[in-house]
């Protein structure tokens, strides 16, 4: 699903850059991808997914 919609970043994208920059804010996985939050509408979502996705990596370990 789409998150954000201005940089076509997909919930899948946002959870695989979180992990491989190893970054929990939403600002510096956005950098990550090469990408800067245009309208700022997704930032509460982003963030939760990359939350959801450090939580889950944590679970595991």
């Amino acid at each position: 699903m789409y998150v954000c919609i201005c940089n076509a970043i997909r919930d899948n994208d946002l959870r695989c850059a979180a992990r491989q920059c190893g970054k929990q804010n939403a600002h510096a996985v956005y950098a990550s991808l090469g990408r800067t939050p245009q309208c700022c509408q997704c930032l509460d979502e982003a963030e939760d997914i990359i939350a959801e996705e450090f939580q889950s990596v944590a679970q595991a370990a």
